[in-house]
């Protein structure tokens, strides 16, 4: 008889630490767009078949537990992945070129004072063209999240407060 395929069909936010004592830790080690696909088949380090078949939109981060098994779970680790290290100048330099990167929906992470944007050629050229200093590294990518085009009622990244969409003007 074969080993059988674990589907996950939603992740466990968040999981109690008594419920994973005396189990064997498993990691499934992703990059970041790969902690965005909600539908595929992989494999954990530890070699167990898993499908993930995630509701659509679901995004997994590091340390996110995303099955609980009889003996074992399994945990999502970021792996590593090629990306453009940015070395803005001073602050300045560094809000233009995430308002640039923005501008093109495109991620961006902060490690420190570096700026860290996806291994794209459009992002290469974008940084050549706004003459900011940058190199190729390997880095876990965690893009920032908070961006983009919502509407209703969200919680604000920046005050964790509840807000809802503007009412529209009187006339």
């Amino acid at each position: 008889m074969g080993v059988s395929m674990v589907v996950i069909t939603e992740v466990r936010r968040p999981v109690e630490s008594a419920g994973l004592r005396g189990k064997e830790r498993d990691t499934l080690r992703l990059t970041w767009e790969e902690r965005r696909w909600t539908r595929r088949r992989a494999l954990s380090t530890a070699g167990r078949s898993v499908a993930l078949a995630l509701p659509t939109g679901t995004v997994l981060r590091a340390g996110d537990i995303i099955a609980v098994e009889a003996g074992w779970y399994l945990a999502v680790e970021a792996r590593p992945e090629p990306v453009l290290a940015v070395l803005p100048r001073d602050r300045s330099e560094a809000i233009h070129v995430a308002f640039e990167v923005g501008n093109r929906h495109f991620s961006l992470a902060v490690d420190g004072d570096v700026l860290l944007v996806p291994d794209d050629a459009a992002m290469e050229q974008l940084l050549a063209r706004l003459g900011v200093a940058w190199e190729r590294r390997e880095a876990v990518y965690d893009p920032i999240s908070g961006g983009g085009h919502r509407h209703g009622t969200e919680t604000s990244p920046l005050d964790g407060l509840t807000h809802a969409q503007a009412p529209p003007a009187h006339g």
